[in-house]
C-alpha cells in the first residue's frame, strides 16, 4: 500500500507542478462572479454533480462524496474560454469587450487529490477520507478599449483569486456520509499580477489593486436511501453549504503608472446553499443511467458596495492622513438557479472492452444578482440559459491510455479523460437610468466553454 502511495505521488506531483504554473483568471460568468466549472464531468452535465460526486471534483461539489472514491484518487483539468461583450449606447454608440485573444490563455485550471486514509496507511481511520484541491470559485478578467464610450468607467478588471481547500469526510453508515472542509481565499504572484485590479481612463490611466487572504468554510452531506445488490446508489440527496467571507483589499492607488494613495475596498463573497437529488434509472453490471436535479441559493444581499477608500495622498494642499471615498453602490440581490443534468454510461462496451464509456448533458437556468440601477461592465451580468454536452473514458487495465500508455501505469488502477462543451447564452439587457449614464443602452454577451479533465485512480 505504501508503494502504491508512493507510485500514486511520483505521478501526480509533475501534473500539479505544470497546473500551478499555469493556473490564471479569466472570465466564466455564473451568476455575478461566481464560477460554477470544476470539473469536465460536471461541466458536462451542467454542474449537477452534487448528488453524484464520484470523482475527485468532490471536494468542491460535495466533499461528503469524497466517502464514495476508494484509495487515492487525482482529477486535473483546464478550461478553454472564448466569447464577447457588446455595448449598444443609447446614442448609438457600440463598444466590444471581452478576452485579450480569441480563447483565454493560459487557460484557467483545477487540481483535486482525495485519499481514503487506509490508503496512506491509516487502517484505523477506515471510514475517514482527506482531499485538497484548488479552485478558482471567483473570477474577473475583462478588457475594454482605452478609447471607448465606457473607458472613464472601466477599461481592465482582473480579480484573480484562487481557493485553497482542505477537506475531509466522513462515513457513519451505507445511509449518510458527512464532509466539510477550508476555504483559504488568497492571491498568488502567479495569478496575473498577483493582485485585485481595476483601470480606468477619465483623462489619465487610473488603478487601484489590492490583496488579501480571508478564510471560509463549507459543510456537506450526502444520504443515499436505496443501492443496488452491488451496493452502488440507486438514489442519493446532497446538501452543500459554502460560508461567504469577506475580502479586504488593501493595495495602491495609481495615476499614470504612480503611486498616489493607499487603497482599500471589501468585496463581500455569498453565502451559497445546494439542495441536490440524484436518481439511476438503470443500473447494472452493463449500464448506468443517471438523472439529477440541483438548486442553488446564493445570497448576495450583503454585498451592497465596492466603495474605494484612499489615503495619504501626496498633495501639500491636503492636511496629512487626508481620506477620499469613492463611493460604488451594488446592492447585489439574491438568486437561484437550475441545474439539471444526466449521464449515460456503457460499463466495457464490445467495442472497447477495457474501457467506461459516459455521454453527458445539462441545462442551467441562471438569475443575475446585479439591479439595473448598479449593473456595471466589470461584471455584465444578466439571466442566462446554458446547454452543455460531453464524454468521459475511463481506462482499466489491460486497456492503453490514447492508445499508448497502460492504463495500470506507475500503480494506477485507472486513467480517465473527460470532455465537455458549454454555450451560456446571456438574455440581452437593456440598462435605462444607471448611475452611470454612459452605461445605459444594450448590453449582450455569448460565452462558450471548453472543458478538459484527466483523471488517475489508485
Amino acid at each position: 500500500m505504501i508503494s502504491q502511495t508512493r507510485h500514486a505521488f511520483l505521478f501526480i506531483l509533475p501534473v500539479l507542478f505544470l497546473i500551478l504554473h499555469t493556473v490564471f483568471l479569466q472570465d466564466i460568468f455564473a451568476e455575478g462572479f461566481r464560477i460554477l466549472d470544476h470539473g469536465a464531468s460536471a461541466t458536462a452535465q451542467a454542474a449537477a454533480f452534487a448528488a453524484q460526486a464520484d470523482d475527485a471534483s468532490a471536494i468542491h461539489y460535495n466533499p461528503a462524496g469524497m466517502t464514495q472514491l476508494e484509495g487515492i484518487q487525482f482529477s486535473g483539468g483546464a478550461l478553454f474560454i472564448g466569447g464577447d461583450i457588446r455595448f449598444k449606447g443609447a446614442s448609438g454608440g457600440t463598444v466590444k469587450g471581452g478576452f485579450d485573444r480569441t480563447i483565454a490563455n493560459p487557460p484557467p485550471t483545477t487540481f483535486f487529490l482525495t485519499a481514503n486514509l487506509p490508503a496512506l496507511g491509516l487502517k484505523n481511520l477506515p471510514n475517514w477520507t482527506a482531499g485538497i484541491g484548488v479552485t478558482i470559485p471567483y473570477a474577473v478578467q475583462l478588457d475594454y478599449p482605452d478609447n471607448s464610450s465606457i473607458s472613464p468607467i472601466l477599461t481592465h478588471a482582473s480579480l484573480p483569486l484562487l481557493d485553497i481547500k482542505p477537506t475531509l469526510a466522513y462515513k457513519f453508515n451505507d445511509y449518510l456520509s458527512v464532509g466539510g472542509g477550508l476555504d483559504i481565499y488568497t492571491f498568488a504572484s502567479f495569478l496575473g499580477e498577483g493582485h485585485g485590479e481595476f483601470q480606468r481612463n477619465p483623462g489619465s490611466n487610473q488603478e487601484a489593486n489590492g490583496t488579501d487572504t480571508a478564510l471560509g468554510f463549507n459543510a456537506s452531506l450526502l444520504l443515499t436511501p436505496f443501492r443496488n445488490e452491488a451496493g452502488k446508489p440507486l438514489l442519493n440527496f446532497g446538501f452543500v453549504y459554502r460560508n461567504g467571507t469577506d475580502l479586504k483589499l488593501k493595495g495602491d492607488f495609481l495615476s499614470n503608472g504612480e503611486k498616489v494613495a493607499d487603497a482599500r475596498t471589501t468585496i463581500e463573497l455569498p453565502d451559497i446553499y445546494t439542495w441536490a437529488i440524484a436518481g439511476w434509472p438503470i443500473r447494472n453490471a452493463r449500464h448506468e443511467w443517471k438523472i439529477e436535479v440541483d438548486v442553488e441559493y446564493a445570497d448576495w444581499t450583503d454585498f451592497k458596495d465596492l466603495d474605494l477608500h484612499l489615503s495619504d495622498f501626496k498633495n501639500p494642499a491636503l492636511p496629512p492622513g487626508f481620506t477620499q471615498t469613492i463611493s460604488q453602490p451594488r446592492n447585489y440581490r439574491d438568486t437561484w438557479l437550475l441545474l439539471i443534468g444526466t449521464e449515460f454510461k456503457a460499463l466495457s462496451p464490445p467495442v472497447l472492452p477495457n474501457w467506461d464509456v459516459a455521454l453527458r448533458a445539462g441545462y442551467i437556468r441562471s438569475e443575475t444578482p446585479i439591479p439595473s440601477r448598479t449593473f456595471e461592465p466589470t461584471v455584465p451580468d444578466s439571466d442566462y440559459n446554458a446547454f452543455s454536452a460531453g464524454v468521459g473514458f475511463l481506462c482499466h487495465a489491460p486497456g492503453k491510455f490514447l492508445g499508448i500508455l497502460p492504463c495500470d501505469s506507475l500503480g494506477a488502477k485507472a486513467i480517465g479523460l473527460d470532455l465537455a462543451y458549454q454555450v451560456l447564452l446571456y438574455q440581452t439587457r437593456g440598462i435605462n437610468n444607471n448611475q452611470q449614464p454612459l452605461l445605459d443602452g444594450k448590453w449582450d454577451t455569448t460565452l462558450h466553454v471548453g472543458a478538459l479533465s484527466l483523471r488517475v485512480n489508485f
